[in-house]
């Protein structure tokens, strides 16, 4: 199919090499490399005619940047891991080899000891029918919970509880949440792929309290364990760790908690920095006076990971430089080709917020922060599509949009492109839950409906998107090296033109379906559409 002339693969291509040079150093959250990015989008913005919706300086008039204060919480060199006290003894487990334990924000001198109960997977939600935490009691305690969520459930439902454990175990009365691994999440993520990052430093934005930002602040320490730790945990327990995983196993079992016989003592020290990043937000201003008060969000995260410290062996000179130029250099690009379409056409009905965040890859913060303190009313927005390393390296012929099931974003998804020949296809990753990881899903936490969007696993999608995640991903070889296919790379952007534009126009803003969990979630009161 032809490529609409206003989506040109060379200008796609320049916006990628800009973005991804090795001059920005990987546009690390607070880096001056991100900065430089940030002032790049913002000026592009200011030059399509847009408006700047950031923050207001002292006269109250508005820029392009939202600038966040970050807290970096990194580990110290004193000793750090776990105490287990139980029928055999005491048992000591450092962290990074047998157990991780994470260095806390708002404690610097963690020291903490208290008993241990067995909560299953930890979940307590009604709208599934599960609550782990009947008949136990764990008020002031550290609970000890299955990683993931029951075989059978739906993956992007499982998803959410399984990022909520803590608020969970907080609402509880736990003091503390630590993580067993079942046979399932050990396929997913071995224990030695967890402890390559056990000691990155965390980061949090920093709320007007001044303290850093903590979903579950009454949670104060958190952790995971390997086998040999497990088993010391579950010393004298009435069922074993075997025995756990094995009914884990079975579709739909949820393994029964119980009180243990052991106490775990956890330590670790910590010191912090304050840092600053921007999100760049931009408004393009509707143009019917019935709707241009509502707000669709295209959003993509401009930040990566910076650069790493050399491998052990690695030759001299050899890159370390975490370009990030799929990942999400290609997101941000496909933004600014959508903003520079939708500038240069009549206005759409509805007001869109071109919203590119820092912070993505330290945890979804920047998109956090900006959905907890958006620059417009928060119930004005009523739609987020999300562009997230979109893999440019074939002529693709479909899109997945995660979390298309929930909310009449999936037609909207699949009515826009089908013109361009291009289908919707379903989450071929369930397993990877990538419906939580990334920035839509803080849209979603507010209730509103989002989708994250990728490029499919049709017509050779599947290899180039595994391909790409065993050699390139969070890699320094995610760069313009790769085998681009910048003709994708419009044809992504026009598709999501189409889609953008499809939110802004439509009579209705989209809706959640009627009985869709994470409508009835996070948005109980609002409108629903019927299910088709």
């Amino acid at each position: 199919m032809p490529l609409d002339p206003r989506f040109a693969p060379e200008r796609f291509r320049a916006d990628v090499a800009f973005l991804a040079d090795d001059l920005l150093e990987g546009r690390d959250i607070g880096s001056r490399g991100h900065e430089i990015a940030a002032r790049f989008v913002a000026q592009r913005f200011a030059a399509l005619g847009l408006e700047p919706l950031g923050d207001r300086d002292a006269a109250g008039q508005r820029g392009w940047l939202q600038r966040i204060t970050f807290q970096k919480t990194s580990y110290t060199q004193d000793p750090a891991g776990f105490e287990i006290t139980g029928p055999a003894g005491t048992r000591r487990f450092a962290h990074g080899q047998e157990v991780i334990i994470a260095a806390s924000a708002n404690a610097p001198e963690l020291d903490l000891t208290a008993p241990l109960v067995f909560a299953g997977y930890g979940i307590d939600d009604p709208r599934v029918g599960i609550n782990d935490y009947a008949r136990l009691d764990v008020k002031g305690k550290i609970v000890v919970v299955l990683r993931g969520y029951p075989t059978g459930m739906p993956s992007e439902v499982g998803a959410n509880l399984s990022a909520t454990k803590a608020q969970m175990a907080e609402r509880h009365g736990a003091i503390g949440v630590i993580t067993l691994a079942t046979n399932a999440s050990l396929k997913v993520r071995p224990w030695e792929r967890l402890i390559r990052t056990a000691s990155t430093p965390s980061y949090a934005w920093v709320g007007p309290d001044g303290r850093a930002n903590e979903a579950a602040p009454g949670i104060r320490l958190a952790g995971a364990v390997n086998d040999e730790a497990a088993a010391a945990l579950l010393a004298g327990a009435p069922r074993s760790l075997a025995q756990i995983r094995a009914e884990a196993d079975k579709p739909g079992a949820r393994p029964r908690g119980f009180a243990l016989r052991t106490t775990l003592r956890g330590f670790v020290h910590s010191r912090s920095e304050r840092i600053t990043s921007t999100n760049v937000v931009a408004l393009l201003p509707g143009g019917d006076p019935a709707l241009r008060g509502e707000h669709v969000v295209l959003s993509a995260h401009l930040d990566h990971l910076g650069i790493t410290p050399p491998r052990p062996g690695a030759s001299p000179g050899a890159d370390t430089i975490n370009n990030g130029a799929m990942d999400n250099a290609a997101g941000v690009a496909t933004t600014l080709a959508v903003a520079q379409a939708m500038a240069t056409e009549p206005a759409p009905r509805r007001s869109v917020l071109f919203v590119v965040t820092t912070g993505e890859e330290r945890g979804l913060l920047g998109a956090d922060y900006f959905a907890t303190h958006p620059t417009v009313p928060a119930a004005s927005i009523v739609g987020n599509v999300d562009l997230d390393m979109p893999v440019l390296l074939y002529p693709f012929t479909d899109v997945i949009a995660f979390g298309a099931d929930h909310s009449t974003l999936g037609p909207i998804v699949a009515d826009a492109v089908r013109p361009m020949q291009l289908t919707l296809s379903p989450d071929p990753m369930p397993a990877e839950t990538l419906f939580v990881r990334s920035d839509h899903y803080r849209f979603v936490r507010k209730g509103v409906p989002a989708v994250f969007l990728a490029t499919g696993f049709a017509n050779g999608g599947a290899k180039a998107f595994g391909d790409f995640l065993a050699k390139d991903y969070h890699q320094p070889s995610d760069d313009l090296g790769l085998a681009w296919n910048w003709r994708a790379g419009a044809r992504f952007a026009e598709a999501n033109w189409r889609i953008t534009r499809a939110m802004a126009n439509r009579d209705a803003p989209p809706l959640w379906y009627q009985g869709d969990y994470f409508g009835d979630t996070f948005a109980p009161g609002a409108p629903k559409a019927p299910r088709p």
